[in-house]
């Protein structure tokens, strides 16, 4: 992809004519002092390397249409990297391509089996030779140019720069840290080991490597310790009372005993037949023709089943790509579509607990934010989404000025109206004249209060948060997607007795005195918490086995269409259905009586809550 071509400078145009000029008169001339490093050198060797670093130099100067921001900045870096005359040729050198060069391209050779594409990294063809047997010098520059161009698309690869998640959804949204291109080929051009440098920028997670052992497993073994399948070659149709050669082997395909002929194709031959084919759902006629054979030489079911699972572990796999590369010793992990949360400790989870998290239309999204404080019987400010949605289309609903607004969603849900620095009576306001999204409206707190006890918080644009909630009920639904957005946690102060245990010093009693107690409670962190809200939807255990969730927000689908170009497969043993993409929210009728079933009853239950 950056050979030399790409670069704009083919062979025999003028650039590489005056190239071929300026390095006649070099050889012909004195060594330049600046290559002088080893006095004793033979004069030929540094005229050589010279000679190598003048052609990637003019290589990498010409333009590429099309190119990429990251093509971009990885040939800005070479550019700076080789036009500086102490820097050294990294991977060839008169002889070839050297060992350093030789054990990096070994390793992004295995790039597969780290959840990444060999064939996206452009290597050196083979080496071409001179009259001299040597490698010539245009072969040496762009070799020296390929390696170092795939060592710097691979590093960024290894570290989440293979996808801009949020064109995928604006809802996946992690802090991604992609090397520096200069800072990494220089800093590799000092290292002992170049390649485990590279390896280092794959995730150092347990759950990644537990990722890749699987993965090398399923692709090099797709039926595992299975009897390998018999053939079954084109022939005659096969049916009751048929005697045929090829019967025997349709026995061993069906793992059927001999019988008293192996050749007969008799009553025990046809049920298995006719249940293989019920299985398969084609026509069960018992009958062994074309199709039928296609069905038993290819047992697309179980191959469906691994390359779904294939795919599900590659798109986790570049997830991981998106979190920090050191997690620290101490954070809070949310993963959405298993609807749970668990504080991690020096590695091991000290608390783990179930979370309700957004609708498929008000999803939760995922990123990484410090927790700041936590709040004790907090107040709940209204968002605008539920203002104008809920609130708004309820207060109408009393048929406008000559009805009377329908005001009584206020005191019923105990919400109070705050404009101008002053508290307002819902009922002195012209609602038809009044920007609902100029009102402050809020909750104070109490028994209904919609974020329940305890508020967990950790700024981010998204506006979202941890907290709790009186409907308690939920957490016991096997798929909880119910909110706006925020998450809404089960056990919320065993929680905050984990977090501040662990920042403060508090005990049992006094997250318990604080709970009932409080009002409106702050209580700042004094070391920030990380916090990721993670997506994953496949899980190794630790005796090797899996554990899938959903593919809740269709996050799998977009990923793999986006990595791979083709139609998602979703994992069959899901415990349920994939998401369809995104839908802009139904509009409500609000005009419901009745608190069952009605939206905004629901919103400020808690229900819909953001």
């Amino acid at each position: 992809m950056f050979a030399l071509e790409r670069c704009g400078l083919r062979r025999g145009n003028s650039k590489r004519r005056v190239a071929r000029a300026l390095l006649a008169l070099l050889l012909a001339g004195p060594i330049l002092p600046a290559l002088a490093a080893e006095p004793d050198a033979p004069s030929a060797l540094i005229n050589r390397a010279h000679s190598i670093r003048i052609i990637i130099q003019n290589d990498l100067s010409g333009k590429l249409a099309g190119e990429t921001e990251a093509e971009k900045n990885a040939r800005g870096a070479l550019v700076e990297y080789y036009s500086d005359p102490d820097a050294r040729l990294l991977w060839v050198d008169e002889s070839g391509i050297t060992e350093r060069g030789r054990a990096v391209m070994e390793e992004i050779a295995k790039a597969d089996d780290f959840g990444l594409r060999s064939a996206d990294y452009e290597l050196p063809k083979p080496a071409v030779f001179n009259a001299n047997d040597r490698a010539t010098t245009d072969w040496l520059a762009d070799a020296e140019i390929k390696i170092s161009f795939a060592v710097l698309r691979y590093a960024r690869d290894a570290r989440g720069g293979r996808l801009e998640p949020q064109r995928l959804s604006p809802n996946l949204d992690p802090n991604l840290a992609l090397p520096d291109p200069f800072e990494l080929i220089s800093s590799i051009a000092f290292r002992s080991d170049p390649a485990a440098y590279l390896r280092s920028f794959q995730p150092d997670q347990p759950q990644f490597e537990a990722l890749r052992q699987k993965l090398i497993e399923l692709r090099g073994g797709m039926f595992g310790d299975e009897k390998p399948l018999v053939n079954l070659p084109d022939g005659p149709p096969l049916k009751l009372g048929v005697e045929h050669e090829q019967v025997m082997l349709l026995r061993k395909r069906l793992d059927l005993p001999p019988g008293e002929s192996e050749t007969m194709f008799d009553e025990a031959v046809l049920k298995a037949v006719t249940q293989f084919q019920m299985a398969h759902n084609t026509a069960a006629d018992g009958i062994v023709g074309p199709g039928t054979r296609r069905l038993l030489n290819a047992p697309q079911r179980r191959y469906a089943r691994i390359h779904s699972q294939i795919r599900t572990i590659l798109v986790n796999m570049e997830r991981w790509r998106w979190l920090p590369h050191v997690f620290g010793p101490f954070y809070v992990i949310v993963n959405v579509p298993e609807f749970m949360l668990r504080v991690v400790k020096d590695g091991e989870v000290i608390h783990s607990g179930r979370v309700v998290v957004g609708k498929i239309d008000k999803q939760t999204p995922v990123f990484s934010q410090d927790m700041q404080e936590i709040v004790f019987n907090p107040y709940w400010n209204v968002p605008d989404s539920i203002k104008t949605e809920e609130i708004s289309p309820y207060i109408a609903s009393g048929g406008a000025w000559f009805f009377g607004w329908n005001t009584s969603v206020f005191k019923r849900h105990n919400l109070r109206i705050n404009y101008g620095g002053r508290e307002v009576d819902p009922d002195s306001l012209d609602w038809s004249r009044v920007d609902i999204r100029n009102l402050k409206i809020y909750q104070p707190p109490g028994p209904g209060n919609v974020l329940g006890n305890v508020k967990f918080v950790f700024p981010n644009k998204h506006a979202v948060y941890m907290h709790d909630t009186p409907q308690k009920f939920l957490f016991a639904k096997p798929v909880r997607a119910e909110s706006h957005g925020c998450m809404r946690v089960q056990n919320p102060d065993q929680l905050a007795l984990a977090l501040l245990e662990h920042d403060q010093g508090w005990s049992e009693g006094r997250i318990a005195s604080a709970i009932q107690n409080g009002y409106d409670q702050h209580v700042a962190l004094q070391r920030k918490i990380p916090v990721h809200v993670t997506y994953f939807t496949l899980r190794v255990n630790e005796d090797s086995s899996i554990s899938t969730f959903g593919d809740l927000y269709a996050h799998d689908a977009r990923m793999s269409v986006a990595l791979y170009g083709e139609r998602w497969l979703a994992p069959v043993t899901s415990n349920y259905e994939a998401a369809p993409s995104r839908e802009k929210p139904r509009g409500r009728d609000m005009r419901r009586s009745g608190t069952s079933g009605n939206p905004l009853t629901e919103a400020l239950s808690g229900f819909l809550v953001n």
